[in-house]
């Protein structure tokens, strides 16, 4: 949690046949969402891309999800902008729907 929202852990897929919200990740740090986007890691299209597709399926905008650390690694620290502790609830619910279907 930071002072402008939260920052979530991602690893991302660019060039993907399917994006989407793929399910977690193991990490060192813990848990990493994973991401799979269509655009190409050139020009910060698959950034782009990233925070449209995290603020989508958390409801949010897309002007509220830039990216915190990472630009040019496919890990990487999202921020989440907006109310932490109503951010946290929607991404524990996104992250247990991948955790009871086994992803």
């Amino acid at each position: 949690m930071t002072a402008k929202g939260l920052s979530v852990l991602v690893k991302v897929q660019p060039k993907s046949r399917r994006p989407g919200v793929l399910g977690l990740a193991p990490d060192i740090e813990g848990q990493r969402l994973r991401l799979a986007v269509t655009e190409a890691a050139e020009d910060g299209r698959a950034n782009k891309a990233v925070c449209a597709l995290l603020a989508s399926a958390l409801g949010l905008a897309a002007s509220q999800v830039s990216v915190l650390q990472g630009a040019s690694s496919r890990q990487k620290i999202l921020l989440v902008e907006g109310d932490a502790a109503s951010l946290s609830q929607r991404l524990t619910l996104l992250c247990q729907s991948f955790m009871e279907s086994g992803s």
